[in-house]
């Protein structure tokens, strides 16, 4: 067991790692080609942050470990809102929520959540149902190129350079190993979430809740947290927010392209109902213009309690 988890991290450890090179590289050679701020910002690095979670869920779907789809955007969503939200407004003081934030992501949000919970409720996610939440992502994204101009200084803030590089075959080098690091992590990952389901007798479906989600969104902690030090409110938050819509309908309805994805016991018995309250707890304080430390700590208190109740402790 001890071989099994060293790989599980190891391999966990370059999918995160291959995810940040693919995308700083992605990043230069979009705007060493013209691309716009926002395309580069809110599309590349605001989207590119959950590769993660959509490389392991199609690892998963082709390893045969269908179920861990569901489990893994289930948990992931509920560590975004209450771990990581909940470290960047204690890191930050309070976070304040902007027109756009508003405005755009917590009424896309809401509907995303509601609809891939009406999808998966029933304890499968069918092929017409996968298509129907990309569908959803393609109108989510028409939605927010429509209102780009409101999130343009978020893109900017987004990005790593002021300036259009020029395009070099070191960051074409970087984008291919990135890819491929990817790509190897998120095999192994799957690879070792599968022996130790085995070895400790408990389904794929749980350790995907917790030990899975948890590695996947590290990209997500490192931007929220990193930009709730240096007050960057909408960032940390627009980070979130693009992040669970696009696990809610991409990662979830892309792998299910394939497949028809299963959903276990504990995912709907447990993690649809701690999703469902966590969002909505989420939108209620966003909605009030300012995320308080006391909230951040809240959201703490209850991802340790969404942990206990996985445990069994509760």
């Amino acid at each position: 067991m001890l071989f099994w988890t060293l790989v599980f991290l190891l391999s966990l450890a370059v999918l995160i790692k291959g995810s940040d090179i693919l995308l700083g590289a992605a990043e230069r050679i979009g705007l060493a080609l013209g691309l716009s701020p926002f395309i580069v910002g809110v599309v590349v690095i605001g989207f590119g942050t959950s590769l993660p979670e959509l490389a392991s869920s199609l690892a998963g779907v082709f390893a045969g470990a269908s179920e861990l789809v569901a489990a893994n955007v289930v948990g992931s969503n509920i560590a975004n809102i209450l771990l990581i939200a909940g470290f960047a407004a204690i890191a930050g003081g309070r976070l304040t929520v902007g027109k756009s934030l508003i405005d755009l992501d917590i009424p896309m949000l809401t509907i995303a959540t509601v609809f891939f919970i009406s999808v998966v409720y029933d304890g499968v996610i069918t092929r017409g149902e996968a298509a129907f939440l990309l569908l959803a992502f393609g109108v989510y994204l028409f939605y927010t190129f429509l209102h780009k101009d409101e999130k343009e200084q978020e893109a900017k803030e987004l990005l790593h350079v002021s300036d259009a590089p020029t395009l070099s075959m070191r960051d074409i080098g970087l984008f291919i190993l990135g890819l491929v690091f990817l790509i190897g992590g998120a095999k192994y990952v799957v690879d070792s979430v599968l022996e130790l389901s085995i070895l400790l007798g408990i389904g794929v479906g749980v350790i995907s809740l917790v030990a899975v989600a948890l590695g996947t969104s590290m990209p997500e902690l490192v931007v929220s947290i990193r930009a709730g030090l240096m007050g960057k409110s909408d960032v940390s938050l627009g980070n979130i927010f693009g992040s669970n819509v696009f696990n809610l309908l991409m990662v979830a309805g892309l792998p299910g392209l394939f497949v028809a994805l299963p959903v276990d016991a504990k995912t709907l018995a447990v993690g649809l109902p701690v999703l469902a309250v966590a969002t909505l707890l989420f939108v209620v304080s966003t909605l009030s213009n300012q995320v308080y430390k006391y909230e951040g700590a809240m959201y703490l208190l209850l991802y340790a309690l969404f942990l206990s109740k996985l445990a069994g402790l509760l």
